[in-house]
Order: C-alpha cells, then structure tokens, then sequence
C-alpha cells in the first residue's frame, strides 16, 4: 500500500513533464495561430517537378506550397526565415522533410521569396494561418 501511495505522485510528476516543441492543443486540426513550431527549413529540389504528393496532388515549383510531416493537407501556414525576417504563406500538400531537426520543405517559388535557395537550410518559425477544412 506504501509502494502504491508513493507510485501515483510519481507518475503524475513524470507525466506532467513531457514537453513537445510545438505548441497547439494537440488535435489533429490545428487551429488557425495556435499552432506554432520551430525548426529547419529547407526546400524542394527541382527534380520533384511534377512528380505527385502524397495528397495527391501534382508539385510545381512554381506554386505556394510546402511538405509538413504532420499537419493536415491544406492546412496554411505561415513560414518565416528567422534570419531575415521574411515570411510566406504555404499550403500543406505533402508529407516531409524526412531528416532530422527539420520541420518544413517548402517549394521553389516560396524558397526564393524567402531567400533561402543559397542556403539551402535555414531557421523557421511556421505558424498554423488557416486550418484545412
């Protein structure tokens, strides 16, 4: 019964301290400015031209588009380089980055405004603007 009156708090203390770097309520459908993350972003190289996402969509990278690894497709998002302060709004269409410490593959177009394509990799912020429907 001792062991029992010591294994409840500590299993409380130990559940309160998981931590998430993004912020948000933790549903599935983030809504619009709750939801914000931190991270590397990078962007997609040219050889995904018109190659399909996996929302099924087509990639051109002339579009306003981005891969996220968790947020529903066509959730807009909001990505600032954290560098220069520059800022644009994507639509999720796609599942990715796939390396570590990276949080967003954002298309040619979005790259550029960005000013990102030189660097290749860069600091973000994203922030939910829209949640998909």
């Amino acid at each position: 019964m001792r062991c029992l009156f010591w294994l409840l708090p500590g299993l409380l203390l130990l559940a309160s301290c998981g931590g998430s770097r993004n912020a948000g309520n933790g549903s599935t459908k983030a809504p619009r400015g709750t939801y914000t993350q931190t991270g590397l972003g990078s962007y997609y190289a040219d050889k995904f031209n018109g190659r399909a996402t996996a929302s099924g969509s087509t990639y051109r990278p002339g579009q306003m588009t981005a891969a996220h690894n968790t947020l529903p497709f066509g959730t807009v998002i909001r990505v600032t380089n954290t560098r220069n302060g520059r800022s644009v709004d994507v639509t999720v269409t796609d599942r990715g980055p796939h390396t570590k410490g990276y949080i967003v593959d954002v298309s040619r177009r979005a790259a550029e405004q960005l000013d990102i394509v030189s660097a290749g990799v860069v600091p973000v912020r994203l922030v939910v603007i829209k949640a998909a429907p």
